[in-house]
């Protein structure tokens, strides 16, 4: 392949690495992972290999990218910071191949990024590879290093633990210390890890249509390998993808939803018959498994800042045979004066840090902190004029995707302090298999973490109106 100028929105362009390659250069640029890589494959036909090696290359890339640059900055003479975006995408690539796909001869891995680099780095691309190849030679490659395996190879990490727990993680060092700082060493290192695994997709049955065993028995006569919830009976997981092209999905049958997310709904306790407000609705997931619960009687209003995004759960509402949810514009820190006071159940799911989310979402590893430090205030004032909903004897629940102290306890204790009015209110759920923390909440408030409950990480906290 000798295309050195990248083109990768050409229809003739096919192969997996100038692909990958193209949707690297694409995120660096700003632009979401899974846009970027569900758009090239939309515009590309690949074998189900290449397919495979494509995705590999995107998300591992992004999930390694603080990993392999150190390794590439131990054997560049260059900064890395110097170098132009596409042939660092290009050694990326290449030393991902090498490091952690044994599928991939070296010789190829090495071959196939030169080949996608520039023409002028070509040279570089090829030196700063090889030389890494010399350095590894007969010795085990970093595929599943602890820190201290790091600080034993690299000098650079000696007497740097947490520049070590970064780099075996794959986590920007502010981030890393953000999680010691919040958990302490042994519980970060353990989260850390947690989110460098690759989880699998978990599905909401909709009940309303079918059963979960119907469901689970034909996906299983699919090929998928599927397994129960955690924690919750309406709970499915699914050891890979593809889900989404069969008719259980296109008729209506289950959506992907994070038995995390399910728990929420679970705590807020949708009836029948009641009135729900959802104020930060967007995509919807809550909003469905609250009318399944309440068996499509009652009346949901999902509000969203971006109206643009209604429409996804207008769509997905449609899909799954739900009438009873009401979508409009609005953003939640201006309530519908209408609706004051009016509410059985609240959902306040805030735009958060979405620090939770790392393994599903590989971009957020490079959010920048300064940002997420501006939105406690945001989630106050969110909670705090969510809460005029409430009817007295109402439920609110309070939720993140987020592990930061700041954005979760903090928020809802501020809140409990105001309010004199509101209390919070316990809950618990059994583990349906061994290994497992209970769901034991401490003053109506939980921190879920990977780790411990296998879920996403998320916080959810139960307030209730005196």
């Amino acid at each position: 392949m000798k295309n050195k100028n990248i083109d990768a929105s050409k229809k003739s362009v096919t192969s997996p690495r100038l692909l990958a390659l193209d949707v690297l250069i694409r995120v660096e640029g700003g632009q979401y992972a899974n846009i970027a890589l569900d758009t090239a494959l939309g515009r590309h036909e690949l074998s189900p290999e290449d397919k495979a090696l494509f995705t590999s290359l995107v998300y591992g890339v992004l999930e390694r990218r603080v990993t392999l640059d150190f390794i590439l900055s131990q054997f560049s003479a260059r900064k890395l910071s110097d170098v132009d975006a596409q042939t660092l995408c290009a050694l990326r690539m290449g030393l991902y191949q090498l490091v952690y796909l044994d599928r991939v001869p070296d010789f190829a891995a090495i071959n196939e990024s030169v080949a996608v680099a520039l023409r002028k780095s070509s040279g570089f691309v090829n030196a700063v590879l090889r030389a890494y190849l010399r350095s590894v030679e007969g010795k085990k490659r970093e595929t599943h290093f602890t820190p201290a395996d790091f600080a034993d190879r690299y000098s650079a990490l000696a007497d740097k633990p947490n520049l070590a727990r970064s780099v075996a993680y794959g986590l920007p060092l502010p981030l890393a210390e953000k999680f010691i700082a919040a958990f302490g060493e042994e519980k970060a290192e353990r989260v850390m890890a947690a989110f460098a695994q690759r989880p699998p997709i978990t599905l909401r049955v909709n009940t309303l249509r079918t059963t979960v065993g119907a469901v689970k028995n034909s996906l299983s006569k699919q090929g998928f390998s599927v397994s129960d919830g955690l924690y919750l009976d309406s709970t499915l997981r699914l050891d890979k993808g593809g889900v989404f092209d069969g008719d259980e999905f296109k008729n209506g049958h289950i959506f992907v939803q994070d038995e995390a997310s399910q728990l929420c709904v679970e705590v807020l306790g949708a009836q029948a018959g009641e009135l729900v407000i959802d104020t930060c609705s967007c995509p919807g997931s809550k909003a469905f498994g609250c009318a399944i619960r309440m068996e499509n009687s009652g009346e949901i209003f999902s509000f969203d800042l971006h109206e643009s995004k209604l429409s996804l759960v207008q769509k997905g509402a449609k899909r799954l045979g739900i009438d009873i949810i009401k979508t409009q514009r609005r953003d939640a820190r201006d309530p519908d004066k209408s609706l004051i006071e009016k509410a059985d159940r609240v959902l306040c799911d805030v735009p958060c840090s979405g620090l939770g989310v790392i393994s599903k979402k590989p971009e957020i590893r490079g959010k920048d902190l300064t940002e997420a430090a501006k939105l406690p205030a945001i989630q106050r004032e969110i909670l705090e004029q969510s809460a005029k909903y409430l009817k007295r004897g109402g439920v609110l629940v309070y939720s993140t995707c987020t592990l930061l102290p700041e954005e979760n306890g903090a928020v809802v204790s501020d809140f409990l302090k105001n309010h004199p009015e509101f209390c919070a209110v316990d809950f618990e759920f059994s583990p349906r298999r061994q290994g497992l923390s209970a769901i034991r909440s401490e003053r109506g408030c939980i921190t879920l973490t990977p780790d411990e409950y296998g879920t996403d990480g998320f916080f959810i906290a139960k307030l209730k109106r005196l």
